[in-house]
């Protein structure tokens, strides 16, 4: 019975629970059905399956304290310090405590220092006295629990010779590990991604020594939770390399990234921050998304979901989010609200008992909705407490007991309690009742479902209001007592977002980053973090430094420009929002903090005389922000063992002469390095160097070996000479080599010593290490080598240039230009000329520079400048750079130099002259061009004419003419005329001779000039008043390039005229006609080259007269008009466009009676005009006007027109270039067929159209008929064919095919040669003789 009754609640049980799915969720899951098991049995493998299913997708979500690295015990001397180390993780993070014997540490004594850092803690104890033995315990608790480790410190006497009995000696005796030294070669630095990126952390390492059973171990952590493989995060390590991979980045990747590398006797730690950017969002203006989801109280139907906001710095403000959830094992996510959520927090009710799911959350603006958060972890909705209950029997349950509230908000309470003492078979679940204070009403908590866990979320409560709460157990059998009411549990009240945080602080950090403080906002209101913006000074473009939020009151923003001012602002957040921006901090200029500098290092001894040392070392590898200035050394006699002050005053060379040494004497030394920041570390301690006088022949060691100008092949070594140069001067030095992981083993580079300081190594392996040195040679042979560089690689920085050589294209200074790849506030350029540093400036160099940019200009360069230049940039990682002048480029450069800074102004005409009227003589130039600020002097056999009276001088700078009139040309001007002419730099000398011949011809023409325009003037004038001229000028319509001009002679003296002449200067040209009175040039083409003065010269007895006309642009006749005379004769009788094949495409041709360039013709097409360009050539004949189509295409289709327009009327010529449907030959025809008589001769061929075409052919351009010997077919439309039978010499000629139809068509010719038998094979030269298309007008196909 007990059975059968219990059968049946299952079965209830399991019919609501299906229809409940049904209802509520769209995905409907299958549950499983109780078919031929017994109820045991059942409940057996359900609850199993469903408690495994549960512990697996909540394994990720159980992180309870767990020691990584456990404490150890330590046996110390007294008065010495320890440290206790331990590593733990957990989530959330575990809070440590040390205990001393079990009693909690008091640190306000000063004694005990404790330390956190990713996860690692350590406990230090100053000078420990026997008091301090101890057991040291360290308890790490969080909210899933706690873990506790434990270690023994024994502290003796110093000078005990035996350990007296303890019992901490028992516990743990001290165990002596192998120390294992890391040290990272490469590390991560500050990363800057964005959503949706790969990002992959790596450092390199040299593990010694390296044990294969004693490899550290890799640790990674961020923000010091301890981080394990994931979808998300993939590790790698070995080989001296550990590396993280961040596979898909998400704004909850962003924070402080840890890696430890731990062995048993220590850690190496390197951290760096990861910044990740929003993804680009769906929406412009989009809020990012929402970050850091995590899952309370999960039971078997509800969840309550938590996340932070985004930084909304440049976005809206958000009006709410929208929760989603997913069903591990589908891709379906649906939304679980229906409206926007304005708080951080959300209970998603309505699960299905024992599955699992994933949760996301999307942020709403007003421009619309974000990108999706990472999804959640999954979660199961399952009760843990299930299992037990199922084996529990009894009759009715007892009260529950302990409730209370674990989770208050404003409008739910998440109660918990402890379930009642059961061992009862039947299911028990809950009821809960609920009471506002003062009311005394008790009210029943409505649950959709059984409540079956020990923790339920009491949803729909007032804010700010006061209840009580009980809860009820029952089972099939009964209920129970209620339980003990709560105290008043009190909702919370919307408090709103927090207050502005207070003061922020910048500080310096590095040279690319700030370190920001600021005071906590004053109401808090559930503060969650910090979001922290940045702008530069003077701007308002705010940037958000971070986008997860910092907990922390502190921050460093990375990503900052060195030297520029920049200030900060702060906002607070919790779960309703942003709040204020706080007050901007001062502004701050990006600088690195000042560091005390590291110790200098390799001391070496260069020179010893007995009584003294000459020593020199290394300057500091890291400075800390400021130039280390002035050196420290102390000494030591090995003697004594004692170290001592060498120098009070301190040096600021690194080479110094230590005295008063103790001869035969061993001496050690080390150095300290002084910078603004103070007093740096002390350097290692030198070899031991004996002072014994040095007597050997060779050199001493050369010092100060450094390398600049890395490249990936090659590098230049460079050092200084030895200070002992042995029993002969130095003649020169080798160059050793040895590849880093070689053992040390050295190679020579050069072969033949170099007698000079520096040496360029090539022959380098691409991303290898080198180390260098260098020896002394003289007369005895090779010195002592000097200290190894520092290692190098051989690898070019990225974005490495070299110096530029040239020469100013307007000063002709030679210069020489580097831009350098790398730039700090303090880099400066250093010059070299032969790597000797440049000092002195006194022979025209000048040095410029310009941020990145230096240029060296030689002013006054010359053969002594030859030689490799070299530049090196300061406070960099070595940017350099050289360049070698030789004699060959340098002469080059000289030339170019020259004809830079003395121009020559290029001249049209030399000096030349012209007589004028009156007998006055022009002396004129013309240059290429001028401006308004030329100069020029005109000399006559070497004196300078001055511009007054007599010479007139003048100068065009639209012609580039410059002139000097002299009205009196004598026997005295014979001689030399020279002109000066200088613009700007430019200058130009022309001169003219006239002398002997030269000069009696020209004065005869200027004397004949003179007398003509007395005798004209006041006699032929005088004598001829009735002399009436005029001028025309007549176009005749019917031959239009004819041109007459006329000039009419009304005479009405009596004689008759003797001479006529017609002159165009300078020539006279044209056909003359002559009639009474009246004398006529005709010209029979006219084009722009005839433009210009036509002069009439008419002379008798009496004398002479001139009449002239002006033809050009010009006075009453201008070219223009005739050109429009030209156009309106032309336009009307101009021809229909006609279409012909060229080599290159078609053309289009309009036939008409003259044609000129200059006449108003315009081609259109499709009604807009074009222009010539290389697919469009416009062009023409005499008498013809044309425009090519080159390789046309089907944007080519179209109406082409040819507008010819004059003063009055436009008239238009047309033609449709459709292309498409006219007949076309498709190919297969010859140009040239050979063929022996009584033979037949076949010509066939491919055509088209559509219409299909018509095809006829000629012979000689008659028509062929066919007939017995001539067969002429179309087949199919396509394929066309002459069939000439037993062709005869007569057949030989010129045959043409034709294909047309109504819209047009092609024809083509093929020669035909006919040879008798026996005859040579004639060669017949093929004409080119393109297609011919024809083109039917719009009319005709109309």
């Amino acid at each position: 019975k007990f059975s059968s009754m219990s059968a049946v609640k299952v079965a209830r049980y399991k019919h609501f629970s299906h229809d409940y799915h049904h209802v509520e969720s769209k995905y409907v899951v299958k549950e499983y059905k109780p078919q031929h098991v017994s109820l045991c049995a059942l409940k057996g493998s359900f609850v199993h399956k469903k408690m495994s299913e549960k512990y697996v997708r909540e394994s990720s979500m159980i992180r309870g304290p767990k020691f990584l690295v456990r404490l150890r015990s330590h046996t110390v001397f007294e008065n010495t310090p320890i440290k206790l180390f331990c590593t733990v993780e957990g989530y959330p993070t575990p809070t440590v405590r040390w205990f001393k014997d079990d009693v909690l540490l008091d640190t306000s004594l000063g004694k005990y220092f404790m330390q956190r850092s990713a996860g690692a803690h350590s406990l230090e104890i100053n000078k420990c006295d026997i008091n301090d033995t101890a057991m040291y315990t360290a308890v790490a608790a969080n909210s899933h629990g706690q873990a506790s480790t434990q270690a023994s410190v024994i502290v003796v006497l110093y000078h005990a010779v035996f350990l007296p009995f303890s019992p901490f000696l028992c516990i743990k005796q001290n165990i002596k590990y192998t120390k294992i030294t890391i040290t990272f070669l490469e590390t991560f630095n500050v990363t800057f991604g964005k959503e949706e990126d790969k990002v992959t952390l790596q450092c390199t390492m040299t593990i010694s020594p390296n044990l294969a059973n004693l490899q550290p171990e890799a640790l990674w952590y961020r923000d010091e939770h301890l981080l394990k493989e994931s979808k998300w995060v993939k590790m790698e390590s070995g080989g001296g390399v550990a590396k993280l991979t961040l596979t898909h980045l998400h704004k909850d990747d962003e924070g402080l990234y840890t890696l430890r590398m731990v062995t048993k006797g220590g850690d190496a730690v390197h951290s760096a921050y990861v910044y990740v950017e929003d993804g680009p969002p769906p929406v412009p203006l989009a809020p990012g998304a929402p970050m850091d989801i995590k899952i309370h109280d999960a039971n078997r139907d509800y969840v309550i979901v938590s996340w932070k906001p985004p930084n909304t710095t440049t976005e809206g403000p958000i009006i709410g989010y929208f929760v989603d959830r997913c069903e591990v094992g589908t891709e379906n996510w649906a939304q679980c609200n229906d409206q926007p959520i304005k708080i951080c927090k959300y209970p998603v009710s309505g699960l299905f008992e024992g599955h699992s799911y994933y949760f996301r959350v999307r942020a709403v603006n007003s421009r619309g909705i974000s990108r999706p958060s990472r999804m959640s972890e999954p979660i199961a909705a399952l009760d843990p407490t299930e299992f037990e209950r199922l084996h529990a029997e009894g009759t009715a349950p007892g009260a529950p007991s302990k409730v209370h509230a674990s989770e208050t908000d404003r409008t739910y309470v998440v109660l918990s309690w402890t379930p009642p003492q059961y061992r009862g078979r039947a299911p028990m679940w809950y009821y809960i009742e609920k009471c506002l204070v003062g009311s005394g009403s008790w009210q029943k908590v409505s649950t959709k479902v059984p409540v079956r866990s020990p923790r339920y979320a009491v949803f729909d409560l007032a804010e700010g209001k006061e209840y009580q709460f009980r809860v009820l157990s029952a089972n099939m059998y009964g209920n129970s007592d209620p339980s003990e009411a709560t105290g008043p549990i009190k909702t919370q009240e919307l408090r709103g977002v927090p207050s502005a945080p207070g003061q922020v602080v910048a500080t310096r950090d590095t040279d690319t980053s700030v370190l920001i403080q600021w005071d906590p906002p004053k109401q808090p209101n559930n503060l969650i973090g910090y979001y922290i913006d940045s702008c530069v000074k003077g701007s308002k473009n705010w940037a958000s430094a971070n986008h997860k939020p910092n907990k922390s009151t502190k921050f460093v923003v990375h990503g900052l420009t060195t030297g520029e001012s920049y200030v900060f602002r702060v906002q607070a957040i919790n779960e309703l929002g942003l709040s204020d921006e706080s007050q901007e901090s001062a502004p701050l200029s990006v600088r690195a903090a000042l560091k005390k500098p590291s110790a200098p290092y390799d001391i070496c001894l260069l020179n010893c005389d007995g009584n003294s040392m000459v020593l020199n070392w290394k300057q500091p590898l890291r400075c800390g922000g400021a130039q280390v200035t002035e050196y420290y050394i102390d000494k030591c006699n090995l003697a004594k063992n004692e170290w001592r002050e060498v120098n009070i005053p301190p040096i600021k060379e690194r080479l110094y002469k230590v005295d008063n040494l103790t001869e035969g004497a061993a001496y050690k030394f080390r150095t300290y390095g002084l910078s603004l920041a103070g007093l740096g570390d002390v350097s290692d301690a030198s070899a031991a160097f004996q002072c014994k006088a040095w007597t050997m022949a060779e050199p001493g060691p050369p010092f100060d070996v450094t390398l600049c100008e890395v490249r990936d092949t090659s590098a230049v070594v460079q050092w200084k000479a030895p200070l002992y140069s042995g029993t002969s001067p130095v003649a020169g030095y080798t160059v050793e080599m040895s590849k880093k992981g070689s053992g040390q083993a050295w190679a020579g580079v050069n072969e033949v010593p170099v007698n000079h300081l520096y040496h360029k190594v090539t022959g380098l392996e691409a991303g290898q290490t080198y180390l260098f040195r260098v020896r002394g040679v003289n007369a005895s042979g090779a010195g002592a080598a000097s200290a190894a560089s520092d290692p190098v690689r051989a690898q070019a920085l990225p974005g490495t240039q070299e110096i530029q050589c040239g020469v100013d294209a307007e000063t002709g200074d030679v210069y020489l230009s580097f831009e350098s790849c790398q730039m700090t506030e303090n880099s400066q350029f250093a010059w070299q000329k032969s790597y000797t540093e440049i000092a002195d400036f006194s022979k025209g160099l000048v040095l410029k520079t310009q941020g990145s940019h230096s240029t060296l200009f030689f002013k006054n360069p010359d053969l002594e400048d030859v030689g490799t230049f070299s530049v090196s940039v300061t406070h960099t990682d070595g940017v350099s750079a050289s360049y070698k002048i030789t004699a060959e480029e340098m002469q080059r450069m000289l030339t170019l130099s020259h004809e830079i800074r003395n121009p020559i102004i290029p001249l049209k005409t030399e000096l030349a002259y012209k007589i004028l009227e009156r007998g006055r003589v022009r002396f004129w130039l013309q240059a290429e061009a001028i401006t308004k600020a030329v100069t020029y002097k005109f000399f006559a056999n070497n004196k300078e004419l001055a511009n007054c009276e007599v010479p007139r001088m003048s100068h065009d700078v639209a012609t580039g003419v410059i002139e000097m009139v002299l009205d009196h040309f004598t026997e005295d001007s014979e001689g030399t005329f020279t002109v000066q002419v200088q613009d700007g730099r430019g200058k130009a000398q022309s001169s003219l001779v006239l002398i002997g011949d030269a000069f009696k011809a020209a004065l005869a023409e200027a004397e004949y000039q003179r007398k003509e325009y007395i005798r004209v003037k006041e006699g032929a004038s005088a004598n001829a008043k009735d002399l009436k001229s005029g001028d025309t000028i007549h176009v005749h319509h019917r031959c239009p390039p004819l041109l007459l001009l006329r000039l009419f002679l009304f005479i009405c003296a009596i004689g008759a005229i003797r001479t006529k002449r017609w002159r165009k200067s300078p020539v006279i040209a044209g056909v003359f006609s002559d009639a009474p009175q009246v004398t006529m040039f005709n010209c029979s083409t006219f084009s722009k080259k005839d433009v210009g003065a036509y002069k009439a010269t008419i002379s008798d007895d009496r004398g002479k007269d001139v009449s002239q006309i002006n033809v050009s642009g010009e006075g009453k006749i201008t070219y223009k008009m005739m050109t429009l005379c030209f156009s309106s004769s032309t336009g009307s009788t101009a021809a229909e466009l006609a279409v012909h094949c060229t080599a290159e495409g078609i053309m289009l041709q309009c036939h008409m009676k003259y044609y000129t360039e200059e006449m108003k013709i315009h081609w259109l097409f499709k009604e807009a005009k074009v222009s010539s360009s290389e697919r469009l050539r416009i062009g023409g004949a005499p008498t013809m006007a044309t425009i090519e189509i080159v390789e046309p295409t089907d944007k080519d289709k179209g109406v082409f027109t040819i507008e010819i327009a004059d003063a009055e009327k436009t008239y238009a010529r047309s033609l449709n270039l459709t292309g498409q449907n006219r007949g076309k030959v498709v190919g297969g025809l010859p140009d040239v067929v050979t063929i022996m008589e009584k033979k037949t001769l076949s010509l066939t061929c491919t055509v088209c159209g559509d219409p299909k075409p018509m095809v006829s052919w000629s012979k000689n351009d008659q028509e062929v008929e066919p007939g017995d010997q001539y067969v002429i077919a179309l087949d199919s439309g396509k394929f066309a064919s002459l069939t000439i039978k037993g062709v005869s010499m007569e057949d030989s000629g010129k045959y043409t095919m034709t294909v047309q139809n109504k819209y047009g068509g092609e024809s083509v010719d093929i020669i035909v040669s006919v040879y008798k038998h026996g005859d040579r094979l004639p060669e017949v030269k093929p004409v080119p003789t393109p297609k011919r298309i024809l083109v039917r007008r719009e009319a005709d196909q109309g």
